[in-house]
């Protein structure tokens, strides 16, 4: 397999990093596993987790790797590509990203974990991709990379998830024609929200940088943070979710990607009550598979609206699973910044980089998305 289908996934076995790791080699990627800890990297590509499911993502047949060396380098052409590298390591991420025609970061929090990998990937001289949902460590990448990509015709793509990445092709398609808008609204419809470990790692530094009980929201074409609670409201999800209690202003990382290239002074995000309560509780378990593929049995619709003077625009999608989701987005992304299909160079978010229709289109097997513009 030549070196430009070899793709670097940083965090391989980490929850996400596993359904990265199954997409790309179902879309004939050969991945390079890229972690921590050898042992977890080993067991991923063998199969021999505890959860049973390895770099295959399907619990039957990632038992054992197929079982052994031997068979796992069938499955790949060669034995599995695995290298130890540290964020706070220049050297062994170099390392990780030789040979690699891209890398994508799946290892939060990003906070930590973003400049370094992207530092080894300007030197490299190949695109970086991640999933990072967290707000503040995607501005810092747009902050502190921006100039310095474009300066050099990197490709950086932060943000390519469920939140972020999801949200901004949503909202950009929506837009049409449109030039600029009033108002962008991103309601997330999920049926329930059990947090990865590394999910709450993340909302914990994200918390910590913006100081305890402080919360931000877009408006008025900036960044504000605010020490009130959030409004509670309801809104008018189409079928089969309906009307539903939401938590106003439970702001993500869209208001980083969508304002980033889109002239819209307002961008609000709201999220289903009940999936806010399961987010905030220490109780709720993470997630955990209920099908072959290892995704949960979460269902998500998310309702953007782009409203225009009188006008609106809307895009609704549906969907299982927002972890197993970010798989085939970032991959998505990785294929067509290796193929040439982008729109810009530096530091771009999901609705810049790419044809925001043509994009979801592409992810018809796994989301369904309807657009009323």
């Amino acid at each position: 397999m030549g070196s430009e289908r070899t793709v670097a996934v940083f965090g391989a076995y980490g929850h996400t990093g596993r359904f990265v790791v199954a997409e790309l080699r179902a879309r004939g990627f050969r991945p390079v596993l890229v972690g921590r800890d050898p042992d977890k990297l080993k067991a991923l590509a063998y199969g021999t987790e505890a959860h049973g499911t390895g770099a295959w993502g399907v619990e039957d047949r990632a038992a054992g790797a197929y079982g052994t060396e031997d068979r796992a380098a069938g499955a790949y052409g060669t034995a599995p590509d695995i290298r130890t590298a540290s964020a706070d390591d220049p050297a062994s991420v170099d390392r990780a990203l030789t040979g690699a025609a891209a890398v994508i970061n799946c290892a939060g929090p990003f906070a930590t974990t973003a400049a370094p990998v992207i530092e080894a990937a300007l030197r490299a001289g190949v695109p970086y991709l991640d999933v990072a949902a967290e707000i503040e460590a995607n501005l810092d990448t747009f902050a502190h990379y921006a100039e310095r990509a474009h300066e050099s015709q990197a490709l950086i793509v932060p943000a390519m998830a469920f939140f972020g990445g999801f949200g901004d092709l949503l909202a950009t398609a929506a837009m049409g024609d449109w030039t600029a808008a009033d108002e962008v609204h991103i309601a997330y419809g999920l049926s329930s929200w059990h947090p990865t470990a590394g999910t709450r790692t993340a909302g914990a530094v994200s918390r910590e940088r913006r100081g305890a009980g402080r919360r931000i929201r877009y408006t008025e074409g900036r960044l504000e943070h605010r020490d009130d609670a959030p409004p509670t409201l309801e809104w008018p999800f189409p079928e089969p979710l309906g009307p539903r209690t939401v938590i106003g202003e439970f702001t993500m990382a869209d208001v980083v990607t969508v304002p980033s290239h889109l002239a819209v002074p307002e961008v609000r995000t709201y999220m289903t009550a009940e999936a806010a309560r399961d987010f905030s509780s220490p109780d709720t378990p993470a997630p955990a598979a209920v099908d072959e593929r290892g995704r949960s049995d979460q269902t998500f619709l998310v309702d953007v609206v782009v409203r225009s003077g009188g006008a609106e625009r809307r895009a609704v999608a549906r969907g299982q699973d927002i972890y197993a989701v970010t798989a085939p987005l970032v991959v998505e992304a990785a294929e067509r910044v290796l193929t040439g299909r982008t729109r810009a160079v530096g530091v771009a978010s999901a609705g810049r980089m790419f044809v925001a229709p043509d994009f979801l289109r592409a992810l018809s097997p796994h989301i369904s998305v309807e657009l009323f513009t």
